[in-house]
Protein backbone atom coordinates (compact mmCIF):
# COMPACT_ATOMS: atom_id res chain seq x y z
CA UNK A 1 0.00 0.00 0.00
CA UNK A 2 1.91 3.12 -1.31
CA UNK A 3 1.18 5.96 1.07
CA UNK A 4 0.60 9.63 -0.38
CA UNK A 5 -0.30 12.80 1.41
CA UNK A 6 -2.14 15.58 0.04
CA UNK A 7 -2.08 19.48 2.02
CA UNK A 8 -4.44 22.13 1.42
CA UNK A 9 -3.13 25.60 1.99
CA UNK A 10 -6.06 27.35 2.28
CA UNK A 11 -7.14 31.10 3.23
CA UNK A 12 -7.83 30.03 6.88
CA UNK A 13 -5.91 27.08 7.66
CA UNK A 14 -3.24 24.14 6.30
CA UNK A 15 -5.33 20.88 6.24
CA UNK A 16 -2.71 17.51 5.72
CA UNK A 17 -4.38 14.06 4.65
CA UNK A 18 -2.83 10.74 4.52
CA UNK A 19 -4.45 8.18 1.90
CA UNK A 20 -4.26 5.12 0.85
CA UNK A 21 -2.99 5.71 -3.30
CA UNK A 22 -4.69 2.18 -3.90
CA UNK A 23 -8.47 3.57 -3.09
CA UNK A 24 -8.28 7.02 -1.72
CA UNK A 25 -8.81 5.88 2.26
CA UNK A 26 -8.28 8.87 4.31
CA UNK A 27 -6.20 7.25 7.30
CA UNK A 28 -5.32 10.29 9.34
CA UNK A 29 -6.12 14.25 8.93
CA UNK A 30 -4.24 17.17 11.00
CA UNK A 31 -4.71 20.83 10.77
CA UNK A 32 -3.03 24.09 11.44
CA UNK A 33 -4.92 27.56 11.46
CA UNK A 34 -3.49 30.82 9.50
CA UNK A 35 -3.93 34.19 10.72
CA UNK A 36 -6.88 36.15 9.72
CA UNK A 37 -6.30 39.12 7.13
CA UNK A 38 -5.94 39.89 3.14
CA UNK A 39 -2.28 40.18 3.86
CA UNK A 40 0.13 37.88 5.48
CA UNK A 41 3.59 37.32 5.94
CA UNK A 42 3.33 33.90 3.58
CA UNK A 43 6.11 32.60 5.90
CA UNK A 44 3.66 31.56 8.15
CA UNK A 45 1.80 29.07 5.99
CA UNK A 46 5.58 27.54 6.62
CA UNK A 47 5.43 27.12 9.76
CA UNK A 48 1.37 25.78 9.19
CA UNK A 49 2.72 23.44 7.15
CA UNK A 50 5.12 21.71 8.89
CA UNK A 51 2.74 21.68 12.20
CA UNK A 52 -0.12 20.33 10.30
CA UNK A 53 2.45 17.31 8.10
CA UNK A 54 4.15 16.38 11.09
CA UNK A 55 4.37 12.90 11.97
CA UNK A 56 2.37 12.31 8.05
CA UNK A 57 4.60 13.39 5.79
CA UNK A 58 7.60 11.02 7.12
CA UNK A 59 4.99 8.33 5.95
CA UNK A 60 3.88 9.03 2.90
CA UNK A 61 5.80 8.54 -0.32
CA UNK A 62 4.50 11.18 -2.54
CA UNK A 63 2.71 14.50 -2.00
CA UNK A 64 1.23 17.76 -3.14
CA UNK A 65 -0.04 20.66 -2.27
CA UNK A 66 -3.99 22.49 -3.08
CA UNK A 67 -3.31 26.09 -2.05
CA UNK A 68 -5.45 29.18 -2.51
CA UNK A 69 -5.76 30.79 -5.63
CA UNK A 70 -4.15 34.46 -7.09
CA UNK A 71 -2.11 35.40 -4.38
CA UNK A 72 0.99 37.32 -4.83
CA UNK A 73 3.79 36.12 -2.73
CA UNK A 74 6.67 38.46 -4.21
CA UNK A 75 10.41 37.38 -3.18
CA UNK A 76 13.70 39.09 -3.19
CA UNK A 77 16.97 37.72 -5.21
CA UNK A 78 17.60 36.15 -1.86
CA UNK A 79 14.36 34.46 -1.82
CA UNK A 80 12.81 35.69 0.95
CA UNK A 81 9.45 37.80 0.97
CA UNK A 82 9.95 41.85 0.10
CA UNK A 83 6.25 42.39 1.75
CA UNK A 84 3.44 40.45 3.41
CA UNK A 85 1.65 38.33 0.61
CA UNK A 86 -1.22 39.73 -0.55
CA UNK A 87 -4.11 37.08 -1.02
CA UNK A 88 -6.87 36.62 -3.14
CA UNK A 89 -9.45 38.26 -0.99
CA UNK A 90 -7.30 42.18 -0.71
CA UNK A 91 -9.29 44.37 -3.02
CA UNK A 92 -7.01 47.25 -2.91
CA UNK A 93 -5.70 46.19 -6.79
CA UNK A 94 -9.38 47.04 -7.81
CA UNK A 95 -8.28 50.12 -9.63
CA UNK A 96 -4.74 48.66 -11.00
CA UNK A 97 -7.00 45.80 -12.62
CA UNK A 98 -8.41 48.43 -14.71
CA UNK A 99 -5.58 49.83 -15.65
CA UNK A 100 -4.35 46.41 -17.01
CA UNK A 101 -7.26 45.67 -19.02
CA UNK A 102 -7.36 49.47 -20.57
CA UNK A 103 -3.79 48.50 -21.38
CA UNK A 104 -4.28 45.06 -22.88
CA UNK A 105 -7.00 46.53 -25.08
CA UNK A 106 -10.16 46.02 -23.18
CA UNK A 107 -12.07 43.14 -21.67
CA UNK A 108 -12.39 41.43 -24.03
CA UNK A 109 -8.94 41.53 -25.60
CA UNK A 110 -7.95 40.75 -22.07
CA UNK A 111 -10.02 37.69 -21.91
CA UNK A 112 -8.46 36.59 -25.18
CA UNK A 113 -4.73 36.58 -24.02
CA UNK A 114 -5.33 35.21 -20.44
CA UNK A 115 -8.45 33.69 -20.81
CA UNK A 116 -10.24 35.85 -18.16
CA UNK A 117 -11.04 39.63 -17.64
CA UNK A 118 -8.56 40.73 -15.11
CA UNK A 119 -9.77 41.48 -11.32
CA UNK A 120 -8.47 42.69 -7.85
CA UNK A 121 -7.97 39.04 -7.12
CA UNK A 122 -5.59 38.24 -9.95
CA UNK A 123 -1.47 38.12 -9.07
CA UNK A 124 -0.65 40.41 -11.82
CA UNK A 125 -2.97 43.49 -10.91
CA UNK A 126 -1.47 43.33 -6.93
CA UNK A 127 2.37 43.34 -9.30
CA UNK A 128 0.78 46.70 -10.55
CA UNK A 129 -0.54 48.17 -7.71
CA UNK A 130 2.79 47.19 -5.98
CA UNK A 131 4.35 49.00 -8.48
CA UNK A 132 2.41 52.12 -8.24
CA UNK A 133 2.01 52.19 -4.41
CA UNK A 134 5.59 50.87 -2.79
CA UNK A 135 7.99 51.26 -5.88
CA UNK A 136 10.87 50.48 -3.59
CA UNK A 137 9.39 47.27 -2.64
CA UNK A 138 8.70 46.44 -6.17
CA UNK A 139 12.73 47.37 -7.39
CA UNK A 140 13.25 44.79 -5.00
CA UNK A 141 11.05 41.54 -6.39
CA UNK A 142 13.13 39.24 -8.30
CA UNK A 143 10.47 36.51 -8.35
CA UNK A 144 7.07 36.16 -8.12
CA UNK A 145 5.30 32.27 -6.94
CA UNK A 146 1.72 31.59 -5.80
CA UNK A 147 1.13 30.35 -2.47
CA UNK A 148 0.68 26.98 -3.35
CA UNK A 149 4.12 27.36 -5.21
CA UNK A 150 5.45 28.74 -2.31
CA UNK A 151 4.44 25.85 0.16
CA UNK A 152 5.66 23.44 -2.40
CA UNK A 153 9.30 24.39 -2.83
CA UNK A 154 9.30 24.23 0.82
CA UNK A 155 8.42 20.66 1.16
CA UNK A 156 11.50 20.02 -1.59
CA UNK A 157 15.11 19.37 -0.91
CA UNK A 158 17.22 22.56 -0.50
CA UNK A 159 18.14 24.44 -3.30
CA UNK A 160 14.55 23.29 -5.79
CA UNK A 161 13.92 25.76 -8.25
CA UNK A 162 10.15 27.14 -7.82
CA UNK A 163 7.29 25.27 -9.62
CA UNK A 164 3.47 25.41 -10.59
CA UNK A 165 1.01 23.99 -12.65
CA UNK A 166 -1.41 25.61 -15.53
CA UNK A 167 -4.31 25.16 -12.96
CA UNK A 168 -2.83 27.75 -10.42
CA UNK A 169 -0.85 29.59 -13.16
CA UNK A 170 -3.98 30.27 -14.88
CA UNK A 171 -5.05 32.69 -12.41
CA UNK A 172 -1.99 35.24 -12.30
CA UNK A 173 -3.16 37.27 -15.31
CA UNK A 174 0.15 36.35 -16.97
CA UNK A 175 -0.43 32.76 -18.24
CA UNK A 176 -1.90 32.29 -21.77
CA UNK A 177 -4.34 29.48 -21.13
CA UNK A 178 -5.63 28.43 -23.88
CA UNK A 179 -1.90 28.14 -25.03
CA UNK A 180 -1.09 26.58 -21.94
CA UNK A 181 1.79 29.08 -21.92
CA UNK A 182 3.62 31.84 -19.12
CA UNK A 183 3.05 35.44 -20.83
CA UNK A 184 6.28 37.21 -19.24
CA UNK A 185 5.75 40.67 -21.40
CA UNK A 186 1.71 40.57 -19.26
CA UNK A 187 4.05 40.51 -15.78
CA UNK A 188 6.56 42.88 -17.12
CA UNK A 189 4.31 44.98 -18.05
CA UNK A 190 2.50 44.57 -14.43
CA UNK A 191 5.44 45.07 -12.21
CA UNK A 192 7.65 47.40 -14.47
CA UNK A 193 10.24 44.47 -14.49
CA UNK A 194 10.53 41.34 -15.32
CA UNK A 195 9.92 38.69 -12.48
CA UNK A 196 11.25 34.99 -12.24
CA UNK A 197 8.44 32.48 -12.95
CA UNK A 198 8.34 29.21 -11.41
CA UNK A 199 8.68 26.60 -13.81
CA UNK A 200 5.61 24.88 -15.35
CA UNK A 201 4.81 21.31 -14.61
CA UNK A 202 2.85 19.22 -17.08
CA UNK A 203 -0.14 17.33 -15.72
CA UNK A 204 0.93 14.25 -13.36
CA UNK A 205 4.05 14.47 -13.99
CA UNK A 206 6.61 14.52 -11.11
CA UNK A 207 7.65 18.11 -9.88
CA UNK A 208 10.83 17.38 -7.52
CA UNK A 209 11.17 15.68 -4.56
CA UNK A 210 12.01 16.16 -1.08
CA UNK A 211 14.86 15.66 0.73
CA UNK A 212 14.49 12.17 1.55
CA UNK A 213 13.94 11.40 -2.00
CA UNK A 214 9.88 11.39 -1.91
CA UNK A 215 8.13 12.21 -4.94
CA UNK A 216 6.28 15.95 -5.39
CA UNK A 217 3.50 16.56 -7.62
CA UNK A 218 2.87 20.10 -8.98
CA UNK A 219 0.57 21.02 -6.91
CA UNK A 220 -2.40 23.29 -8.24
CA UNK A 221 -4.89 26.28 -6.66
CA UNK A 222 -7.84 24.94 -4.78
CA UNK A 223 -10.79 25.12 -6.82
CA UNK A 224 -8.82 22.83 -9.56
CA UNK A 225 -7.52 20.41 -6.35
CA UNK A 226 -11.46 20.18 -4.91
CA UNK A 227 -12.21 19.10 -9.20
CA UNK A 228 -9.82 16.66 -8.96
CA UNK A 229 -10.37 15.55 -5.29
CA UNK A 230 -14.53 15.30 -6.11
CA UNK A 231 -13.58 13.34 -9.71
CA UNK A 232 -15.61 16.15 -12.08
CA UNK A 233 -16.51 15.27 -15.78
CA UNK A 234 -18.40 17.53 -17.62
CA UNK A 235 -21.30 17.52 -17.40
CA UNK A 236 -20.79 18.28 -13.25
CA UNK A 237 -21.27 21.95 -11.86
CA UNK A 238 -19.57 22.18 -8.60
CA UNK A 239 -21.05 24.74 -6.12
CA UNK A 240 -18.23 25.18 -3.60
CA UNK A 241 -19.31 27.38 0.14
CA UNK A 242 -16.56 28.48 1.96
CA UNK A 243 -14.61 31.83 2.45
CA UNK A 244 -15.48 32.18 -1.05
CA UNK A 245 -18.31 31.31 -2.94
CA UNK A 246 -17.49 28.88 -6.35
CA UNK A 247 -19.36 27.27 -9.51
CA UNK A 248 -16.95 25.61 -11.81
CA UNK A 249 -17.15 23.22 -14.03
CA UNK A 250 -14.69 21.30 -16.75
CA UNK A 251 -14.83 22.05 -19.89
CA UNK A 252 -12.57 20.63 -22.96
CA UNK A 253 -12.25 23.71 -24.78
CA UNK A 254 -10.78 27.11 -23.29
CA UNK A 255 -13.58 30.20 -22.18
CA UNK A 256 -12.84 33.68 -22.63
CA UNK A 257 -16.24 35.85 -21.34
CA UNK A 258 -15.22 39.49 -22.27
CA UNK A 259 -18.40 40.34 -19.36
CA UNK A 260 -15.69 39.32 -17.33
CA UNK A 261 -18.39 36.86 -15.04
CA UNK A 262 -16.69 33.21 -15.79
CA UNK A 263 -13.03 32.82 -15.79
CA UNK A 264 -11.87 30.72 -18.19
CA UNK A 265 -9.13 28.78 -15.59
CA UNK A 266 -7.25 25.87 -16.75
CA UNK A 267 -7.62 22.82 -14.23
CA UNK A 268 -5.33 20.15 -13.04
CA UNK A 269 -5.65 17.54 -16.02
CA UNK A 270 -4.78 19.04 -19.31
CA UNK A 271 -8.62 20.27 -19.53
CA UNK A 272 -10.56 23.92 -18.15
CA UNK A 273 -12.07 24.77 -15.30
CA UNK A 274 -14.36 27.86 -16.06
CA UNK A 275 -15.90 29.37 -12.70
CA UNK A 276 -17.59 31.80 -11.62
CA UNK A 277 -16.29 32.99 -7.82
CA UNK A 278 -18.41 35.07 -5.07
CA UNK A 279 -16.32 36.88 -2.27
CA UNK A 280 -19.26 36.81 -0.12
CA UNK A 281 -19.98 33.07 0.89
CA UNK A 282 -19.99 31.49 4.39
CA UNK A 283 -19.20 34.61 6.05
CA UNK A 284 -22.75 35.81 4.97
CA UNK A 285 -23.90 33.41 7.86
CA UNK A 286 -21.14 34.24 10.32
CA UNK A 287 -21.95 38.19 9.81
CA UNK A 288 -25.99 37.58 10.31
CA UNK A 289 -25.16 34.47 13.14
CA UNK A 290 -23.36 37.47 15.45
CA UNK A 291 -25.62 40.21 14.37
CA UNK A 292 -28.45 38.00 16.12
CA UNK A 293 -25.96 36.71 18.87
CA UNK A 294 -26.89 33.39 17.60
CA UNK A 295 -24.54 29.96 16.42
CA UNK A 296 -25.24 28.69 13.24
CA UNK A 297 -27.58 25.75 14.30
CA UNK A 298 -29.78 28.67 15.75
CA UNK A 299 -29.25 30.96 12.57
CA UNK A 300 -30.67 28.04 10.50
CA UNK A 301 -33.56 26.61 13.00
CA UNK A 302 -34.98 30.70 12.90
CA UNK A 303 -34.28 30.94 8.98
CA UNK A 304 -36.68 27.24 8.57
CA UNK A 305 -39.33 29.32 10.82
CA UNK A 306 -39.95 32.01 8.33
CA UNK A 307 -41.23 31.64 4.76
CA UNK A 308 -40.04 31.80 1.20
CA UNK A 309 -39.07 35.48 0.65
CA UNK A 310 -39.14 36.18 4.07
CA UNK A 311 -41.85 38.38 4.31
CA UNK A 312 -40.51 41.08 2.05
CA UNK A 313 -36.89 40.92 3.12
CA UNK A 314 -33.99 40.73 0.85
CA UNK A 315 -30.11 41.42 1.22
CA UNK A 316 -27.61 42.13 -1.37
CA UNK A 317 -24.46 40.66 1.10
CA UNK A 318 -22.00 42.34 -1.11
CA UNK A 319 -19.97 42.86 2.53
CA UNK A 320 -16.80 43.40 1.88
CA UNK A 321 -16.82 44.71 -2.00
CA UNK A 322 -17.88 41.79 -4.74
CA UNK A 323 -16.60 39.49 -7.47
CA UNK A 324 -19.21 38.63 -9.27
CA UNK A 325 -20.56 40.89 -10.20
CA UNK A 326 -17.61 42.92 -10.56
CA UNK A 327 -18.61 45.61 -7.37
CA UNK A 328 -14.53 46.25 -5.54
CA UNK A 329 -16.09 48.71 -3.58
CA UNK A 330 -19.96 47.65 -2.72
CA UNK A 331 -21.48 47.12 0.48
CA UNK A 332 -23.86 45.09 1.56
CA UNK A 333 -27.66 46.05 1.31
CA UNK A 334 -31.16 45.26 2.99
CA UNK A 335 -34.33 46.09 1.61
CA UNK A 336 -37.97 45.77 2.60
CA UNK A 337 -37.56 45.74 6.65
CA UNK A 338 -40.70 46.45 7.87
CA UNK A 339 -42.29 46.99 11.68
CA UNK A 340 -43.19 43.25 11.98
CA UNK A 341 -40.26 42.14 10.56
CA UNK A 342 -38.52 39.56 12.37
CA UNK A 343 -35.33 38.01 13.40
CA UNK A 344 -36.54 34.64 11.71
CA UNK A 345 -36.88 36.59 8.66
CA UNK A 346 -33.81 38.18 8.97
CA UNK A 347 -32.01 34.63 9.25
CA UNK A 348 -33.93 33.69 6.27
CA UNK A 349 -32.81 36.29 3.75
CA UNK A 350 -29.28 35.64 4.93
CA UNK A 351 -29.42 32.19 3.81
CA UNK A 352 -31.45 33.27 0.78
CA UNK A 353 -28.99 35.74 -0.19
CA UNK A 354 -26.46 33.65 -0.50
CA UNK A 355 -28.14 30.89 -2.12
CA UNK A 356 -29.24 33.62 -4.86
CA UNK A 357 -26.01 34.80 -5.17
CA UNK A 358 -25.04 31.15 -5.88
CA UNK A 359 -27.74 30.67 -8.50
CA UNK A 360 -26.35 33.15 -9.57
CA UNK A 361 -22.98 32.02 -10.21
CA UNK A 362 -24.59 28.93 -11.82
CA UNK A 363 -26.52 30.86 -14.65
CA UNK A 364 -23.89 32.17 -15.60
CA UNK A 365 -21.51 29.33 -16.09
CA UNK A 366 -24.66 27.45 -18.02
CA UNK A 367 -24.40 30.17 -20.10
CA UNK A 368 -21.28 30.74 -21.25
CA UNK A 369 -20.23 26.79 -21.63
CA UNK A 370 -23.57 26.13 -23.44
CA UNK A 371 -24.46 23.19 -21.63
CA UNK A 372 -26.83 22.23 -19.01
CA UNK A 373 -25.72 20.68 -15.68
CA UNK A 374 -26.30 16.54 -15.69
CA UNK A 375 -25.94 17.39 -11.92
CA UNK A 376 -25.26 19.98 -9.37
CA UNK A 377 -22.93 19.27 -6.14
CA UNK A 378 -22.42 21.33 -3.39
CA UNK A 379 -19.70 21.13 -0.85
CA UNK A 380 -18.08 23.44 1.71
CA UNK A 381 -18.45 24.60 5.64
CA UNK A 382 -22.13 26.12 4.82
CA UNK A 383 -23.18 22.81 4.06
CA UNK A 384 -23.55 21.43 7.74
CA UNK A 385 -26.92 24.68 8.08
CA UNK A 386 -29.38 22.90 7.62
CA UNK A 387 -30.65 25.75 6.10
CA UNK A 388 -28.56 25.56 3.19
CA UNK A 389 -29.13 22.51 3.02
CA UNK A 390 -33.14 22.96 2.50
CA UNK A 391 -32.97 25.83 0.67
CA UNK A 392 -30.38 25.52 -1.71
CA UNK A 393 -32.31 23.21 -4.21
CA UNK A 394 -35.34 25.75 -3.91
CA UNK A 395 -33.50 28.25 -5.23
CA UNK A 396 -30.98 26.48 -7.68
CA UNK A 397 -33.99 25.06 -9.15
CA UNK A 398 -33.06 21.45 -9.33
CA UNK A 399 -32.02 18.22 -7.27
CA UNK A 400 -28.49 19.06 -5.49
CA UNK A 401 -25.68 16.36 -4.51
CA UNK A 402 -24.19 16.36 -0.97
CA UNK A 403 -21.52 14.22 -1.17
CA UNK A 404 -20.14 12.94 2.15
CA UNK A 405 -17.83 15.75 3.95
CA UNK A 406 -14.10 15.56 3.19
CA UNK A 407 -11.29 17.44 2.59
CA UNK A 408 -11.51 17.75 -1.46
CA UNK A 409 -8.98 20.13 -1.30
CA UNK A 410 -6.59 17.83 -0.02
CA UNK A 411 -7.73 14.69 -0.85
CA UNK A 412 -7.37 15.98 -4.68
CA UNK A 413 -3.80 16.85 -4.08
CA UNK A 414 -3.17 13.09 -2.16
CA UNK A 415 -4.73 12.32 -5.60
CA UNK A 416 -2.64 13.97 -7.85
CA UNK A 417 0.49 13.10 -5.64
CA UNK A 418 -0.75 9.32 -6.50
CA UNK A 419 -0.55 10.26 -10.20
CA UNK A 420 2.36 11.43 -9.95
CA UNK A 421 3.89 8.61 -8.05
CA UNK A 422 2.43 5.87 -10.44
CA UNK A 423 3.19 7.62 -13.82
CA UNK A 424 0.06 6.60 -15.17
CA UNK A 425 -1.22 8.16 -18.12
CA UNK A 426 -4.58 9.15 -15.91
CA UNK A 427 -5.34 10.09 -12.63
CA UNK A 428 -6.30 7.11 -10.35
CA UNK A 429 -9.60 6.08 -10.05
CA UNK A 430 -10.67 6.20 -6.63
CA UNK A 431 -14.04 5.04 -5.04
CA UNK A 432 -16.27 8.16 -4.49
CA UNK A 433 -18.46 8.53 -1.08
CA UNK A 434 -22.08 8.65 -0.92
CA UNK A 435 -24.11 11.24 -1.79
CA UNK A 436 -27.27 12.71 -0.68
CA UNK A 437 -29.93 14.17 -2.51
CA UNK A 438 -31.37 17.53 -2.07
CA UNK A 439 -34.91 18.11 -3.92
CA UNK A 440 -38.00 20.91 -2.98
CA UNK A 441 -40.05 22.93 -4.59
CA UNK A 442 -38.22 25.72 -6.50
CA UNK A 443 -39.63 29.02 -5.25
CA UNK A 444 -38.38 31.26 -7.98
CA UNK A 445 -40.13 34.27 -6.43
CA UNK A 446 -36.91 34.38 -4.09
CA UNK A 447 -34.58 35.14 -6.77
CA UNK A 448 -36.54 37.59 -8.77
CA UNK A 449 -36.79 39.66 -5.81
CA UNK A 450 -33.02 39.52 -5.26
CA UNK A 451 -32.23 40.39 -8.91
CA UNK A 452 -34.64 43.30 -8.89
CA UNK A 453 -32.35 44.55 -6.10
CA UNK A 454 -29.25 43.42 -7.44
CA UNK A 455 -29.87 45.60 -10.97
CA UNK A 456 -31.27 48.52 -8.83
CA UNK A 457 -28.19 48.65 -7.05
CA UNK A 458 -25.45 51.24 -8.38
CA UNK A 459 -22.19 49.60 -9.69
CA UNK A 460 -20.00 51.52 -6.97
CA UNK A 461 -21.45 52.17 -3.50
Amino acid sequence: MALVLGVDSSTQSTKAVLVDGDDGTVLEQRTAPHPPGTEVDPRVWLAAFDEATAGLLDRAEALAVGGQQHGMVALDDKGEPVREALLWNDTRSAGAALDLIEEMGGPQACADAIGSVMVASFTASKLRWLRDHEPENAARVASVLLPHDYVSRHACAPGTAAFTDRGDASGTGYFATAEGAWRPDLAEAALGHLPALPRLVAPGAVAAHTARGQVVAAGTGDNMAAALGMALTPGDVLVSIGTSGVASAISTHPIADGTGTVTGFADATGHYLPMVTTMNAAGILDLQAGLLGVDHAELAALAMTSVPGANGVTVLPYYGGERTPNRPAATGTWAGLKPTTTRADLARAAVEALLCSLADAVDALVAQTGEEPRRVLMVGGATKSAAVRALAPAILGRPVLLPAEGEYVALGAARQAAWALSGADGAPEWPSAGTAVLEADPTPGVREAYAALRDAAPTLT
